[in-house]
């Protein structure tokens, strides 16, 4: 027997707010939203889904877990995200291909070039 992956849960100063983020940056829904907890899906079906929980103290130090994102045109999506209230951050990745973001929580994740057929 196998688990399944359920949520990735997130640590959020305002988890409504976060999660709502979170949910326009990847056409994602509002499934549950309470104090103690909001998650979002693709579709209210759909696994996994990300969950962002009320923690008090500020994000401290780079991830140890992020999520990449991988669009159409990934200037264009930088710039959307960017608009949204992204940022761009230097985690010491140097020259790559991916540009590093960070949410408006401080979570960075990355927006990786499109993909080569």
């Amino acid at each position: 027997m196998t688990a399944v992956w359920e949520n990735l849960v997130v640590d959020a100063r305002d988890p409504s707010r976060l999660a709502r983020w979170w949910a326009e940056a990847l056409g994602y829904q509002v499934i549950t939203d309470k104090p103690d907890e909001v998650e979002i899906r693709r579709t209210p079906d759909t696994l996994p889904g990300l969950v962002f929980v009320p923690v008090s103290e500020p994000k401290q130090g780079k991830n140890r877990l992020h999520v990449d994102l991988r669009p159409a045109d990934q200037e264009a999506e930088v710039e959307r995200l960017v608009d949204m209230g992204a940022r761009h951050v230097d985690i010491g990745q140097g020259d790559v291909e991916w540009t590093v973001l960070a949410d408006p929580e401080g979570n960075e994740f990355c927006v990786l070039r499109e993909r080569e057929e």
